[in-house]
Formats: structure tokens, C-alpha cells, sequence
């Protein structure tokens, strides 16, 4: 484990590096403890969910053997079909014959992380797994948090958001195949969602990524008019499209990458 000033830790898990960032006064007592247990979660999500690991449930369900019916396991499959049925199925974890809830776990897994924190007194928190982030509380007393919008293609920030109860979740930094043709989509360069809940957050990035250009600004505009998740597109060539919502947390565009 590698050990920032403060109670900011990283480990790299699920092949990134995740950051867990406590700005809550606690003593150390209760501070290592507590840190110790957010990453066993997050490894334990990757031991079960981990399409590539032969001996996960998901590995397992993929090549047809007995897998446990874990509370867990039943939740994130019951709400990746409820997901792809609120994408008219352009969130889709099964293609092929193969089931995949990366599009959702990582964002799961966090906000699962994030409700626990509070629930223990560490209320005050960023989390960071690759392109997903929650955050929860204060950076410091009554400052709320400001996150860098990166495109994770080019390493740079194009926007920064500022609140103190938010999932941001971005797609278009790893191959997103699009369930209608099989075939991976690059007809963006990036999305970003935001809203209450990191996973659904970061199913509808995913989806809204595999729709391409044509129907990912209809898309994205109806659901900000139907709920809190806001939406920022940037295509290929630059150009960004985002929803009205987007614009209330202040994305205003970064002056400085990095």
C-alpha cells in the first residue's frame, strides 16, 4: 500500500490504481482499520466479478460451472438487466454468450464503498478508480470537491465540477463494443455522467458511448429532463455537447491540464 500526507491511500485493484481520499477527522485507530477494509471490498469485487479470472462467479458462470448465489451477485446482475432495459439495450453485459458487468461493477463497487464510509464516520471522502469518482462531504470545512473532467485519451482536464454528494463516471478510455453490431464504437472521444449513483452513472456513460453521435444527444437530453443525471459529450473532433444540468455544477472549462 502506498501512503499519501493525511489518510489518502492507493493500491492498484481491478488493473488501476484506486485512490481512497478521507478528509474526516478520525483517529488512527479507527482510520487504518477502516481504510484496510474499503480495499478488501474492492479486491473481493474483483475476485468475484472479474470477467478474466477463470475461478470468478462471472468467469465461472461464463464457461458454464456452479456458481454461489450471493447476495451480491444477484443484486448486480438484477440491475444490469434493469439497466439494459432503461437503454433500450445499449447497456448491455451479455454479448456473445459472454456476461460482462465492467460497464457497471467499478462504479457499483464504490458507491457500495462511499455508503459504508458514512455509515462508519467518514463521511468526508473521494474515491478514484480509473475514471469513476465519488465524492461525499467536504474537501475541507464547507469547501466542496473539485474534480478535474479528464479525457482519458489525451490526459487532459476539460472540465471541473464542484459538489459535495456526487458520482462522476466517464467512458472512452478503454474499447466500449456496441451491443447492436458488435463492433467497437469510436465515434466519441469521451462522455461523462454524473449524477446520485456512480454505478447507474456509469452504465448510462457506457450506453451513451455505444449509441455514436446520432443518438447520444437525444439520448442524453431526455434523460436530464427525466432525472438528475447530466451528461457532457466530447466528440472526436473536440466539439462538446453537454445538458443544462451539467453546467449547474460549474463545469466550467479547465484553464490548465493536469
Amino acid at each position: 500500500m502506498t501512503t499519501f500526507p493525511g489518510s489518502a491511500h492507493v493500491e492498484m485493484v481491478m488493473g488501476l490504481p484506486v485512490s481512497v481520499d478521507i478528509r474526516t477527522a478520525l483517529p488512527a485507530r479507527e482510520m487504518t482499520p477502516l481504510l484496510d477494509d474499503a480495499f478488501a471490498w474492492l479486491r473481493w469485487v474483483d475476485d468475484t466479478f472479474s470477467p478474466v479470472k477463470e475461478d470468478s462467479q462471472i468467469g465461472r458462470l461464463n464457461r458454464g460451472r456452479t456458481i454461489r448465489q450471493i447476495p451480491e451477485l444477484i443484486e448486480v446482475l438484477h440491475r444490469c438487466e434493469e439497466l439494459s432495459e432503461a437503454t433500450d439495450g445499449w447497456f448491455e453485459p451479455r454479448i456473445n454468450g459472454v456476461t460482462d458487468p465492467s460497464g457497471y461493477i467499478k462504479g457499483w463497487a464504490l458507491e457500495r464503498l462511499s455508503r459504508a464510509l458514512c455509515n462508519a464516520g467518514a463521511g468526508d471522502h473521494r474515491l478514484t478508480a480509473g475514471n469513476d469518482i465519488r465524492v461525499r462531504g467536504s474537501a475541507a470545512p464547507g469547501k466542496p470537491w473539485r474534480i478535474g473532467v479528464r479525457d482519458p485519451r489525451k490526459d487532459i482536464v476539460r472540465k471541473v465540477v464542484f459538489a459535495h454528494d456526487l458520482g462522476i463516471a466517464t467512458s472512452g478510455g478503454a474499447p466500449i463494443v456496441s451491443p447492436r453490431t458488435g463492433q467497437v464504437q469510436d465515434g466519441f472521444g469521451f462522455v461523462t455522467v454524473i449524477g446520485p449513483d456512480l454505478g447507474v452513472a456509469d452504465a448510462y456513460a457506457t450506453a451513451i458511448y455505444a449509441m455514436g453521435p446520432l443518438l447520444a444527444r437525444r439520448y442524453a437530453t431526455g434523460l436530464a429532463a427525466s432525472g438528475p443525471y447530466q451528461t457532457l459529450i466530447v466528440g472526436r473532433d473536440g466539439q462538446e455537447f453537454s445538458t443544462p444540468g451539467f453546467t449547474a455544477y460549474g463545469g466550467a472549462e479547465a484553464r490548465m491540464a493536469g
